[in-house]
């Protein structure tokens, strides 16, 4: 039994954090003033999600949509046994490049072998979600952060290495470059406990503009 009490996001209290943030943080608040409280985007977790991120890696979000949408509509169930009989070629027809139908293989057979139970990650510390899911090959640092966000709804998550927060930390900052690394994380410093907040914000802004 874990002693911390797992906190998921949701509409009220992702309303509460961005005030809160909108406190503290003229720029945030200039965001929310202007476009309104970001959506809470959630995702529900388990395989299906897990897949769509990995479709997300380094594409748009469309073209991982329309991908994922297809694979959705091949399988009617998509479920880690259901993935696994499709061949290469099948994946290949869907949208699925060659390191990415591996990933997405690695994943499906942790998880039909019960090295991976993906449905217990809900009740698993943010470190330890994200050690069991960097584990797998093709889960990287970004991957198992937007699971952590999206679809187990961690309040205090900032994925390092997101596109489109780089750009719009830069655009909001009036910086000449992009925002990496270290320099990343330590922007999001003064926003904890809420970063997975403060993201939203940002991708409401990328988005909205």
């Amino acid at each position: 039994m874990h002693m911390n009490k797992i906190v998921m996001l949701n509409e009220a209290s992702l309303s509460v954090a961005a005030e809160k943030l909108c406190q503290s943080d003229d720029n945030l608040k200039s965001v929310v003033d202007q476009f309104g409280l970001p959506p809470l985007w959630a995702r529900a977790p388990g395989f299906p999600t897990l897949i769509q991120i990995i479709l997300e890696q380094q594409v748009s979000l469309a073209s991982a949509k329309a991908c994922f949408d297809k694979l959705d509509f091949v399988l009617h169930k998509l479920n880690p046994e259901s993935f696994l009989t499709l061949d290469d070629t099948a994946l290949l027809r869907i949208g699925f490049s060659r390191q990415k139908t591996r990933y997405s293989r690695i994943l499906a057979q942790a998880i039909k072998d019960g090295a991976l139970d993906i449905d217990a990650l809900i009740h698993d510390s943010d470190d330890e979600v994200f050690s069991k899911l960097t584990a797998l090959t093709g889960i990287g640092p970004w991957t198992a952060n937007i699971y952590l966000l999206m679809a187990l709804g961690r309040p205090d998550i900032w994925p390092g290495g997101d596109l489109a927060l780089e750009v719009a930390l830069q655009n909001l900052l009036g910086l000449d470059h992009r925002p990496r690394g270290e320099e990343f994380q330590q922007l999001a410093e003064a926003w904890r406990p809420h970063r997975a907040v403060a993201a939203r914000i940002l991708w409401h802004y990328y988005l909205s503009r």
